[in-house]
């Protein structure tokens, strides 16, 4: 039932408890109580619209990695986070320390961030072309015993 909620809510999380509940088969007040259970766990972080970036005026986007350790690594100084064109921080394993991913207005701005990071470690910047898929909800993981393997 918990899936079947988020599943909803993360196609659409401005439907009301009533129309939850009728869609879930659940009363209002159990969807309620449901949804509040899953806030509380941290399965349910947040409630947000998609932004074509594209329409928001953010029409370079692109995936940096970043290649810097010690004190002065971004993953350090929390001020990074903040910075508008900065959409998302991994940190990752391999060669490199994070990667992130940047949404610029224009190539001077890209470039201008690349300037910003330079400081920190090595950038290495790719481009991104286009985003066949660039959102998916979450669903369920396959049972371990229904013949579905995960390699």
């Amino acid at each position: 039932m918990d899936w079947a909620l988020v599943r909803e809510l993360q196609a659409d999380a401005r439907l009301s408890f009533s129309e939850l509940s009728r869609r879930v088969h659940l009363s209002p007040p159990a969807v309620a109580e449901r949804v509040r259970r899953l806030e509380e766990a941290g399965v349910i972080t947040g409630y947000h619209a998609h932004v074509d970036l594209t329409r928001a005026g953010r029409t370079v986007v692109a995936l940096i990695r970043m290649s810097c350790y010690g004190a002065r690594c971004i993953l350090h100084d929390p001020a990074v986070a903040g910075w508008p064109e900065i959409l998302e921080i991994h940190r990752i394993t391999g060669d490199a320390c994070s990667m992130l991913k940047v949404a610029a207005g224009s190539i001077g701005e890209f470039e201008a961030v690349i300037d910003r990071l330079a400081p920190y470690g090595q950038p290495s910047s790719t481009m991104v072309l286009s985003s066949p898929l660039d959102w998916q909800p979450i669903t369920p993981l396959p049972s371990a015993g229904t013949g579905s393997r995960r390699r």
